[in-house]
C-alpha cells in the first residue's frame, strides 16, 4: 500500500486524535486529495530533523483519517484526523513539491482483549480524565472494557517522552502497555509523595 506520510514531533496511536494546522503547500495538497479520496495518511515520529524541514523517522507509525477541518480565524486550514491501524514503513522516497510518500505494510490490528480487574480502576480515572479534556475526546468512539484502547489513551495524555510513546505504539501486547503505564503513573506519585 502506497501513502502519504506526515513526519510529526508527536506519535499518533489507534483511536486517538490528531489536532493539526497545515500550512505547507505540500501537506494542503496531501490533506485536499485525502478528503476528496477518503483516503489515510501516515504519521511518524521523527528521529531527526524537523517537521517543516527533512526528517528521518520512525520505521512504525499510525494511519491517520481527517474526521473533520476548518478555516481558523488566521486563515490556516486545521483538520482533526482520527488515528486507525499501524503500520511499518518498508521503503519511501520524496516528491518534486516535497510530499514523503511510502510504501506500507499494515500490522494485524489488535483484537479486543478484555481489561483485566486489576486495572478497572485506571479506566474508571481516565473516564474522568477524557471528559475534562472536553472536545478533543468528544468525537471519539470509547471503549472503556477494551485493555488496548485504555492502555493508548493513557500513552497519549501521560507526560511520558516521545521515545516512550513510540514504545507504547510499537507494543504487540496491550496488558504490558497498560502496565507500563501503571508503573509510570506509580513512579510520578511516588515522586510526588517525596517532594
Amino acid at each position: 500500500m502506497k501513502i502519504a506520510l506526515f513526519p510529526l514531533g508527536t506519535v499518533l496511536f489507534p483511536g486517538g486524535p490528531l489536532p493539526l494546522r497545515i500550512f505547507e503547500p505540500r501537506y494542503l495538497d496531501m490533506i485536499s486529495r485525502c478528503l476528496k479520496d477518503d483516503s489515510p495518511f501516515g504519521v511518524l515520529l521523527i528521529e531527526s530533523g524537523a517537521e517543516t524541514g527533512v526528517a528521518t523517522t520512525v520505521k512504525i507509525g499510525t494511519l491517520a483519517r481527517i474526521a473533520d477541518w476548518y478555516q481558523g480565524s488566521d486563515g490556516l486550514l486545521g483538520i482533526m484526523a482520527i488515528g486507525e491501524q499501524r503500520f511499518r514503513l518498508l521503503n519511501s522516497t520524496t516528491q518534486a513539491d516535497g510530499l514523503n510518500v511510502g510504501e506500507v505494510e499494515i500490522l494485524e490490528p489488535e483484537e479486543l482483549c478484555p481489561l483485566p480487574d486489576d486495572f478497572k480502576p485506571l479506566a474508571k480515572i481516565l473516564a474522568g480524565v477524557l471528559d475534562d479534556l472536553g472536545k478533543l475526546y468528544d468525537v471519539l468512539d470509547k471503549n472503556y472494557d477494551d485493555a488496548g484502547w485504555v492502555a493508548y489513551r493513557y500513552a497519549e495524555i501521560l507526560p511520558i517522552t516521545v521515545a516512550e510513546k513510540q514504545r507504547c505504539l510499537e507494543t504487540s501486547d496491550p496488558v504490558q502497555r497498560l502496565r507500563d503505564m501503571r508503573e509510570f503513573i506509580k513512579s510520578v506519585r511516588g515522586a510526588e509523595v517525596a517532594r
